[in-house]
């Protein structure tokens, strides 16, 4: 099994940065992708910011130049800067990592940290 423990959320005023990171332990075969997705009060969760295990990346369109996600591979960690954040950003945010294990695709998800950004 595979865990996921995240740190770094809070609280901030409009404009300032925080920066998440996701450490994953346990048996962890060959990870696809870490990334980070979001759940704001009465919508559905969404994806933030993936890193693959070819260093691509993909971000959700509201927060492009804005966020940036980053892997540790040697730490199996996997970070998100966040600037000029906007009060529209509060939501938990999940740590989500994918691996190829035996041929099955599985899905990890962490506990959630709560960002809040204040206007």
């Amino acid at each position: 099994q595979v865990q996921l423990v995240e740190s770094g959320g809070g609280l901030v005023q409009a404009g300032g940065s925080l920066r998440l990171s996701c450490a994953a332990s346990g048996t962890i075969f060959s990870i696809t992708s870490m990334g980070w997705y979001r759940q704001a009060p009465g919508k559905q969760r969404e994806l933030v910011a993936v890193i693959r295990s070819g260093e691509s990346t993909n971000y959700a369109d509201s927060v492009t130049g804005r966020f940036t996600v980053s892997r540790d591979n040697a730490k199996n960690t996997v970070y998100l800067q966040m600037n000029s954040l906007k009060p529209e950003d509060t939501a938990v945010y999940y740590c989500n990592l994918k691996e190829w294990r035996y041929s099955i695709l599985n899905n990890y998800w962490g506990q959630g940290t709560q960002v809040t950004v204040s206007s």
